[in-house]
This record gives structure tokens, C-alpha cells and sequence, in this order.
């Protein structure tokens, strides 16, 4: 298994940062993604631009402090926790993915590929937020 972690801070308010991120139907602002189908209130499944399909299953939800979900696709299975906090007029994002490849010789490569990952994510989002 691999585990990784960003943190970042935003100047916003945090409900526009929880509806920003939580929003299965307004994430033009993704750049790595072509679409999003909802299969029901508790999954929903995430295309890259090249077509390939993540499967997220949400397990917890805490409006505006904790976002759970399981997530599969072909090469890999794990579960995600975002964690959101309000300071000063401030809200800092924790997130933490925690990802097992599916495949033996991608292995090495998942701690990397999850943290070019979320810093695409926390790029986007800050320009989502601007």
C-alpha cells in the first residue's frame, strides 16, 4: 500500500471550498477529467480525458469537515479521506489517499503517480477558487 498526503490553504470560505470539491455535477475546473456518472447517492464514477474509469464508493460524510470514499479501477483499489478546517476566515484541505496496485510491477510507481495526482487536484482547485 501506498500513502500520500497534501495539505493546502485557501483563502475562502469554507463552504465554497466543501461545495467546490464535494460537486459531482460542476467539476469543469478538473483538468484531468472528461466526465463524472453518478450511479446513485452513495457512488459515482470519475473519466480521464483519455476515457478510463475510477469507481468511487462515499463512506463518510460530515458536511464541510470529512469526505470518505472508497475508490477501484483496473490497476489499483484504496480509500481516500479528505479532511476540511475553517481558521481565521481560512480553510485548509488534508487529504489522504491510501492506494494498493492491483498490478505487481506498478507498484513502485503508485506513491509517485498519487502525489503528481493531488498536486494537479490542489492546482486546479486554486484556480477553481480565484
Amino acid at each position: 500500500m501506498a500513502i500520500s498526503n497534501i495539505k493546502a490553504v485557501f483563502q475562502q470560505d469554507i463552504q465554497k471550498v466543501w461545495e467546490t470539491v464535494t460537486s459531482l455535477n460542476n467539476y469543469a475546473w478538473r483538468s484531468d477529467l472528461s466526465k463524472i456518472e453518478i450511479l446513485n447517492e452513495n457512488q459515482f464514477v470519475e473519466y480521464t480525458k483519455e476515457g478510463y474509469a475510477t469507481t468511487f464508493t462515499i463512506t463518510a460524510v460530515e458536511t464541510c469537515k470529512r469526505w470518505e470514499f472508497d475508490m477501484e479501477n483496473d490497476n489499483m483499489k484504496g480509500h481516500w479521506i479528505g479532511i476540511f478546517t475553517q481558521k481565521d476566515g481560512q480553510t485548509e484541505i488534508d487529504f489522504t489517499e491510501n492506494v494498493a496496485a492491483k498490478k505487481l510491477f506498478m507498484r513502485p510507481f503508485v506513491k509517485s503517480f498519487l502525489k503528481k495526482q493531488q498536486m494537479l487536484y490542489v492546482s486546479d482547485l486554486k484556480k477553481a477558487l480565484l
